[in-house]
């Protein structure tokens, strides 16, 4: 079972469209028209489940040692979910993700900024 395509994800204020561009064995990627967004799922079946939903985002920047150059940046962020093949459901996991999200949203991410700042 895919994902409904396209996927949508909305970065400062802009929504951006995700087509659906690629299925393989157990993943599938979704890319905006430009290329500079790509959201990814996938699953590895091992001693252990992993599943991960990935954000990947471009952009031009301008170069630190160059102002009147720019320089092809890029970041990403995701989240995997490792569980024992026997042990927990799916709404178990989803309970502990929950608690999870809860944590890092709440207080307006408070817990997120204090990351990116380099706190731990």
């Amino acid at each position: 079972m895919s994902f409904t395509d396209p996927q949508t994800v909305t970065i400062s204020g802009t929504t951006i469209s995700l087509p659906r561009v690629s299925v393989g064995n157990k993943q599938a990627v979704y890319t905006s028209g430009d290329g500079l967004v790509s959201l990814s799922a996938s699953h590895a079946e091992g001693r252990r489940i992993r599943r991960v939903l990935r954000l990947d985002h471009r952009k031009l920047s301008p170069s630190p040692y160059v102002p009147t150059e720019n320089i092809d940046v890029s970041m990403s962020n995701y989240i995997v979910f490792d569980v024992p093949k026997i042990g927990y459901t799916p709404t178990e996991a989803l309970a502990v993700y929950n608690g999870f999200k809860g944590q890092f949203t709440a207080s307006t991410d408070a817990l997120i900024v204090k990351l990116l700042a380099g706190e731990s």
